[in-house]
């Protein structure tokens, strides 16, 4: 191909000397120009004359964007300021003010082909709709820098040209339908064929180049037209689809063929290039314009239409009345033609009518040895021939060979391959037996691009001569169909979005056409909607539920009913936001109806929205109580008021803290509560509203669920520790945070709130110490607390025992070695707990022992009994008790107390014992007072098994726990052979009588009783025979009798007083 040479001399030129010409537009009476500038103006021009009819002032900054409306009765332009002014499309008076649309410069805008919406792209990333009617913003933004927007011919497309990419939107819905990497640098211009079947884009000055894109498959069709050498400001298609012309940086505007995408002509300005269009006068002329302040007028060349052949398509078409009367023929066999491309098309016509397939092939083969290689004539009769074979039933071949024939490939009518393949899936859709097979090729019908265009029937008006095709209803016809094979199927939800695609598809008077149809239509559709939607919703099929109802509300028919299950699906699905919708909707139809209200307390009460819940549970009791009829009068029997659960979980939560300590560490908080502020606390949490909310009906109240989630909420951890010099007193942190940095110089806080936090960690809102818990200086109070700690401990959740002395990383035997084993309290706080676990003294576990429960750690086990000489059955089980006194005592006798009754007052929870506490009684006599009370409730008196000093308050009893140390005496356990054996010695020795006697005399015994601080105990009187003083090592005021009785053996008594 020679090399163009540039046109420099443009026929005429329309001066604007006072600013750089931005954009321009032609107007649709082909008579008048628009143009904008950077002088803030439009003129509107006279085309035949070149004078200016008008000069429109109004904006405040540059003009950048212009489009004209299809009808020409508006103009709306855009400027650097992100203003945007509405101008009448006649006179050029302004119809607004200036709008502000965009909060930075408009780029481009452009009308939707109907013209009720106009869309610009700002600088501000923004893409934005608005109603021409009353000029306010329809929808949400589309997000994206807008260089470039175009309405595609049929508006259902929306390009966008943006830094990085060209996306496409659906304008109506506002979704994405493509994005795709158009040019290496920015994406500068955009413009779309008439017939909607290409997309051209030009790029920057990295990548000048225009690309052609196919938007069935959104790919690139052939290679990049390569031209131009700086930026390409805008692209123009011509009216008829043939040519392109396009406006550079570069000062040129080269003129291309649509159809080989070749370079047919340049015309060379002398400043860069802004702007381009063609003008619709007939004259095939360009205007352009751009730096040089003036729009050039620029006349096309002779030879930019390709021409035709002799025998070409357009022979063809002129021959279609002959074709139709040869195909016509009633034998076609004795079809008579002429030797050319037009007589045989004919003859395979009519031999395909006849079902001569084979002859028909034959015939149109021969037909394209006269397209003398012309691509676009061997295309249509290629088209013909399909559609020929379609119609003697060869469908398979016949839609095998349009798909092949819509492959891209030079001079190929796309559109027409579309048109054809939407009939030929029509006609299949209606041939179909099965209605999911229909709407199947109803809807490859409709997505086949070929409806895009309103006037197909025109275009194509060979078809419906030569074939009786009625293409001006095939966009209706394959909609309308669509719709009913999915009503057929079964899928009412379906046919609805098909019925929803066709009316947003179609024009207006169309919709009016139709309009009866889609009445009956959609009450069809919502009535099957609802029958499937009730089945799915039994099966608990929810999705199908959901997906049916929403088809009907859709359709703005919804019944009460309707909205009642739609919201028990979503409620089936845990949508509670989207079933609240439909819970109040069904409240809005029918106030006075309990139902809104059941459904919109199980959608608050699942979107955790509790006080809400409960407050709509209660106004559905009052619409049960008030229902006109009883049977709805008696569901109230279902259910409970909030005020009878409130007390049933105020009953569970009394017990529950009956046994728990009278005040508390809040963990999370750190403050000291009472138990009003612990129930309090609870009252306000999360749980307990679920709870309440949870079990106010009959069905759902269980009584253990309650005591587990109160037990839960108020379980709390204890502190076992050794006390060191200074800790923090109640008083220290009344009303005040245990983590306040204002406690800091406290003696123990900073193991108070390792302890809060530990017991935290552990999961436990609550934890108690003996330091800060007890008001030590209410008598009342502390005997509570001394006689309930043990009770405490044992309900406690977790006990943690903090040994100071043991070190990180200790190995074992350290706990062996601990203080804290040495300290009287510590007894009960290791026995009486469930759970306990033993902290080093950075509060790390003891030996690194993950076990749950240190109880269950054999190791650590063994250590306390090395330690303490407590067996591990004993720690694991204990159960308070006067059992076994003698050995309690024994586990105590080595220990210390800083207050000298409390190593007594320590051991009241140990015996199960509750008795008063005076602290300054001093040790004998609280331990007086608690070993009469052992002796008088249990009658063991194997506390009197002691070594040491008696005690003032009863000489029977020791001064000191110390006099226990020696472990108790335990009898020998005999086998059943020494058992018997004795059993028979005694038969020998002791007559039967003497042997009655004496068991009637030990069961007749009194029990041992304590009465004014004196000690009874049951005796038998034996006869003393003899009593003498023996040596023993017992010490100088002490002496040692030997004693024998009769019936006894002989016995040993140390004691001060003289006997003989």
């Amino acid at each position: 191909m020679s090399e163009l040479i540039p046109s420099t001399t443009p026929i005429r030129t329309f001066e604007d000397r006072e600013a750089i010409v931005r954009v321009v537009a032609v107007f649709p009476d082909r008579r008048r120009m628009i143009t904008g500038s950077f002088d803030k103006t439009l003129r509107l021009w006279d085309l035949e004359t070149g004078v200016v009819l008008k000069k429109m002032e109004g904006h405040s900054s540059e003009v950048r964007a212009l489009a004209v409306s299809r009808d020409g009765q508006m103009i709306v332009s855009g400027d650097a300021g992100g203003e945007i002014i509405v101008w009448h499309g006649e006179t050029g008076e302004l119809l607004t003010k200036r709008i502000k649309a965009h909060s930075r410069g408009i780029y481009s805008v452009d009308f939707s082909p109907d013209g009720t919406v106009l869309a610009t792209g700002s600088g501000d990333c923004m893409t934005k709709f608005w109603c021409t009617k009353s000029w306010q913003m329809q929808g949400e933004p589309i997000k994206g820098y807008g260089f470039c927007i175009r309405y595609s011919p049929s508006g259902e497309l929306l390009a966008i040209a943006t830094y990085e990419n060209i996306q496409i939107y659906n304008p109506g819905t506002r979704e994405r339908v493509a994005s795709f990497k158009a040019h290496t640098d920015l994406n500068m211009s955009l413009a779309w064929t008439p017939d909607g079947t290409r997309l051209l884009s030009g790029g920057d000055h990295g990548d000048p180049t225009i690309r052609e894109w196919d938007p069935l498959a959104w790919k690139q069709v052939g290679l990049p037209w390569e031209g131009h050498t700086g930026r390409i400001w805008a692209i123009a298609v011509h009216p008829a689809g043939t040519l392109v012309a396009s406006a550079s940086w570069d000062k040129h505007v080269r003129l291309w063929r649509l159809s080989d995408q070749q370079n047919i002509g340049i015309f060379q300005h002398s400043s860069p290039l802004r702007s381009v269009t063609f003008s619709v006068d007939g004259s095939w002329h360009i205007l352009s314009g751009g730096e040089d302040k003036k729009i050039s007028k620029w006349e096309l060349p002779k030879d930019a239409h390709p021409k035709a052949s002799p025998d070409s398509h357009n022979a063809i078409r002129a021959s279609f009345v002959q074709i139709l009367d040869i195909t016509t023929a009633h034998d076609a066999c004795s079809i008579s033609i002429r030797p050319s491309s037009t007589g045989y098309i004919s003859k395979g016509i009519a031999l395909c009518g006849k079902g001569h397939v084979r002859e028909a092939r034959i015939a149109f083969d021969i037909a394209s040895v006269f397209t003398n290689q012309d691509s676009k004539t061997s295309h249509f009769l290629l088209l013909i021939k399909a559609i020929a074979l379609f119609n003697a039933d060869q469908h398979e071949e016949a839609m095998l060979l349009v798909k092949e024939l819509a492959a891209p490939r030079p001079n190929a009518d796309i559109l027409a391959c579309r048109v054809v393949e939407t009939y030929l899936h029509v006609q299949l859709g209606t041939k179909a037996s099965h209605h999911d097979e229909a709407a199947d090729h109803f809807t490859a019908a409709v997505n086949a691009s070929a409806l895009s265009s309103k006037f197909i029937h025109q275009t194509y008006e060979d078809l419906t001569v030569l074939f009786g095709w009625d293409l001006r209803a095939l966009c209706l016809t394959a909609h309308q169909k669509r719709c009913q094979a999915f009503l057929s199927a079964g899928k009412p939800d379906k046919a609805l979005e098909a019925h929803k695609y066709m009316m947003d598809s179609i024009d207006e008077s169309a919709k009016a056409s139709r309009l009866v149809w889609s009445n009956v239509f959609k009450q069809e559709c919502s009535a099957l909607c609802v029958t499937n939607g009730d089945a799915a919703l039994a099966a608990s099929d929810y999705d199908r539920a959901i997906d049916l109802y929403s088809a009907v509300i859709t359709l703005n028919s919804a019944s009460i009913t309707v909205f009642v299950n739609s919201s028990k699906a979503k409620l089936g699905k845990m949508l509670w936001k989207e079933a609240l919708l439909d819970a109040q909707m069904v409240i809005e139809l029918d106030s006075m109806s309990y139902l809104g209200y059941d459904l919109k307390y199980a959608a608050l009460h699942g979107a955790q929205r509790y006080d809400e819940a409960i407050q709509t549970f209660q106004t559905m009791l009052s619409k049960l109580d008030y229902a006109p009829d009883i049977q709805t009068r008696k569901l109230h029997q279902q259910y409970l008021r909030p005020s009878e659960v409130e007390r049933a979980i105020r009953q569970v939560i009394d017990a529950q803290l009956e046994n728990a300590p009278l005040r508390v560490l809040d963990t999370t908080t750190g403050l000291l509560c009472d138990r009003e502020a612990q129930i309090s606390s609870f009252k306000m949490s999360t749980e307990y509203k679920e709870l309440l909310s949870s079990t106010l009906t009959r069905s759902d109240f269980h009584t253990k669920r309650i005591e587990e989630v109160v037990r839960r909420n108020l379980q709390y951890a204890m502190l076992s520790h050794r006390w060191e010099g200074r800790e923090p007193m109640l008083q220290d942190i009344q009303g005040k945070s245990v983590y306040d940095s204002g406690l800091n110089s406290v003696g123990g806080i900073t193991k108070l709130r390792s302890f809060c936090k530990t017991a935290r960690g552990a999961g436990h809102n609550w934890a108690w110490s003996d330091t800060c818990c007890i008001d030590k200086t209410n008598n009342v109070e502390l005997h509570e607390s001394v006689n309930s700690m043990f009770v405490w401990y044992h309900h406690s959740a977790l006990t943690i025992v903090y040994l100071l002395d043991v070190p990180p990383s200790s190995k074992s035997g350290a706990l062996t070695k601990s203080a804290w084993n040495t300290r009287g309290w510590t007894v009960q706080e290791f026995i009486a707990p469930k759970v306990i676990l033993f902290y080093q003294s950075n509060w790390t576990l003891y030996l690194d022992d993950r076990t749950p429960n240190h109880k269950d750690s054999v190791a650590i086990m063994q250590e306390l009994k090395d330690a303490t000489g407590i067996d591990r059955s004993a720690v694991v089980a204990f159960r308070p008790s006067m059992d076994d006194a003698r050995e309690k005592l024994h586990w105590a006798s080595t220990r210390d107390t800083t207050r000298q009754e409390d190593i007594a007052y320590s051991l009241f929870g140990i015996f199960g014992v509750r008795l008063p506490v005076d602290y300054g009684e001093k040790q004998d006599k609280a331990l007086g007072r608690l070993l009469q009370e052992i002796v008088a409730r249990s009658g063991d008196i194997t506390g009197l098994d002691w070594v040491g000093t008696s005690s003032d308050f009863n000489s029977c009893l020791p001064a000191s726990i110390t006099s226990y140390q020696v472990p108790p005496y335990k009898l020998p356990s005999l086998s059943e052979d020494e058992i018997q054996l004795l059993v028979s010695s005694l038969r020998k020795t002791v007559t039967a009588d003497f042997a009655s006697n004496l068991h009637t005399q030990l069961r007749n015994m009194s029990v041992p009783r304590f009465a004014t601080q004196r000690l009874h105990l049951p005796c038998i009187a034996f006869d003393v025979r003899e009593v003498r003083r023996v040596r023993s090592p017992a010490p100088e005021t002490q002496f040692t009798y030997r004693v024998k009785a009769n019936g006894l053996q002989s016995l040993l008594v140390t004691t001060e007083e003289t006997l003989v």
